[in-house]
């Protein structure tokens, strides 16, 4: 084999595995980019992470599913079960769409800054400490093009951030809600 020929076989490896290396640090890259961009408010920014169509239609169902059942236990069985799936979808749309949007996205991922003053949670200058739920988060690949961080809400439940990949960007695209 020609050194020529040596060369553009290692330096094609190199780039091979570089790419993978990207891939692989992708979400990772993606998690941090929304940490930043919420950190220093800039939640115009988050459409370059968040794939705000495709996590409205993840969380529109789970969220139907949860108003319906809240009603359905508060009603006599077999009372209008159309009228329950209709009233949920009204109900969830401009929910879901509040949480999908991105001020939603930065409250879900800081908190509310009053919360975080009434439990003392403040900087030295008095101003609300910025959380960072992901900081702490159960990260994995659970397959080439799905990532998940897990981490737990207020009452120890896990919560399921679920990015996904597009070619070789990953964006959050989903969320499992607790149970």
């Amino acid at each position: 084999m020609s050194k020529k020929l040596k060369w553009i076989l290692a330096i094609a490896i190199g780039l091979l595995l570089a790419l993978f290396a990207y891939a692989a640090a992708g979400p990772y890259l993606a998690v941090n980019g929304i940490r930043n961009l919420v950190a220093s408010n800039r939640y115009d920014e988050l459409w370059r992470f968040v794939d705000f169509d495709r996590l409205r239609e993840d969380l529109r169902p789970q969220v139907q599913e949860r108003i319906a059942r809240g009603i359905i236990g508060r009603v006599s069985p077999g009372q209008a079960d159309k009228a329950v799936g209709e009233l949920t979808a009204m109900v969830a749309k401009p929910a879901v769409d509040a949480m999908v949007s991105p001020q939603g996205i930065s409250t879900l991922l800081t908190g509310s800054a009053l919360a975080r003053q009434m439990a003392g949670k403040v900087e030295p200058d008095g101003k609300a400490r910025a959380a960072d739920p992901l900081k702490d988060a159960q990260t994995r690949f659970e397959s080439p093009s799905l990532f998940t961080a897990t981490v737990s809400n207020a009452e120890g439940k896990p919560v399921v951030f679920e990015f996904h990949r597009d070619g070789l960007s990953w964006k959050l695209a989903g969320l499992r809600l607790p149970e």
